[in-house]
């Protein structure tokens, strides 16, 4: 497996906002988003797919994921019809931070589904370690050309480098 580099981002000031597209083809994509930093200790950090540029804000997102924590038990968790897939809540310091990776299939194509795979290490704002694994689907037959990350209670992400890669 080889990786081509699409698009990539740098977070240095902060902004409501994160869009990263580029997909073209039917090949699998890979997104990763590393040191993510936000502005606040609430809220979590949340993917919706883009179309034509434009995020796609639809009840269309399922997820189901395992949650990792190092000071406590394991969790399960499943979503369905919302309007995005959550991680988890990232922190303000340069020791709280977030790194994914992102598996996109499908995304090209007009006649499927298009869905995700997700791998996250974080350290919160208690320096608490958290893995989550899992995957989504979005349940709209129509191209996806990238991804659109956010804060769901509107805090601005301060840092992260996003980079979009075409899997060959």
């Amino acid at each position: 497996m080889g990786l081509v580099q699409v698009a990539t981002t740098t977070i240095t000031s902060a902004t409501a906002t994160v869009s990263i597209t580029g997909i073209d083809s039917d090949d699998v994509y890979m997104v990763t988003a590393n040191n993510v930093v936000q502005s606040s200790n609430s809220g979590t950090f949340d993917i919706r797919v883009t179309k034509g540029g434009s995020n796609d804000s639809t009840s269309n997102y399922d997820s189901a994921n395992k949650l990792l924590i190092a000071d406590t038990s394991f969790s399960n968790s499943t979503e369905l019809n919302q309007n995005r897939w959550d991680t988890n809540t990232i922190g303000t310091t340069s020791v709280s931070n977030g790194n994914f990776i992102f598996y996109l299939y499908n995304f090209n194509s007009s006649s499927e589904y298009s869905f995700i795979t997700f791998e996250e290490s974080t350290f919160n704002f208690n320096s608490d370690h958290f893995g989550l694994t899992g995957g989504g689907v979005h349940t709209v037959a129509s191209a996806s050309d990238g991804l659109y990350f956010f804060n769901d209670a509107s805090n601005q992400i301060e840092a992260g480098t996003f980079t979009l890669y075409r899997v060959v």
